[in-house]
This record gives C-alpha cells, sequence and structure tokens, in this order.
C-alpha cells in the first residue's frame, strides 16, 4: 500500500466524517459561539482535507487554496471574537 492509497481509504473518509459530525454541531447548536465554532471546525477539516488530497495527487495548487481559506477563516474569527466583545461590554 503506497501513501496515495493509504491517504485515499483511511485518511479522507477520517475527515469526511469529521465534516459530518461538525455539520451536525451548526445544525443543532445550542447557541451562536457553539455554531461558529463548529463552522471554524468544518473550515479546518476542509483545509485539512485539501492538504491531504495535495499530498495524494502531488498537485501543489490545493495548498495554495488551503491557505488562503486559512487566512479568511482567521478573519471570520477574529471578526467574531470582536462581536462577542462589543456585545458583552455593552450589555
Amino acid at each position: 500500500m503506497t501513501l496515495s492509497d493509504g491517504v485515499t481509504l483511511i485518511i479522507l473518509p477520517l475527515l469526511g466524517a469529521g465534516l459530518l459530525i461538525s455539520f451536525y454541531r451548526v445544525v443543532r447548536g445550542p447557541s451562536l459561539p457553539d455554531r461558529v465554532v463548529a463552522l471554524d471546525l468544518m473550515a479546518t477539516v476542509i483545509i485539512s482535507i485539501s492538504a491531504v488530497y495535495s499530498v495524494a495527487s502531488n498537485e501543489p495548487s490545493y495548498l495554495d487554496a488551503a491557505v488562503v481559506l486559512a487566512l479568511i477563516t482567521f478573519l471570520g474569527t477574529v471578526a467574531f471574537a470582536y462581536y462577542l466583545n462589543r456585545s458583552s461590554s455593552n450589555a
């Protein structure tokens, strides 16, 4: 078994399962922060899928997309933390 076979057979299905579990938390999350954390986790899993697929297919352009998505996700997380800080200081 080569590395790309192991990635395709083991790692990608596990990451897909993690994506489904985090999607369930987005749908059933009891509060807004829980849903935002689940969305952040979904973005992280998608970044991981892109990186793993890049290694398996020997195509480095997928890593560029993963880096861009990671930067956008980071900015979204910072914006949400700023929003929570502003809303808690106004109350």
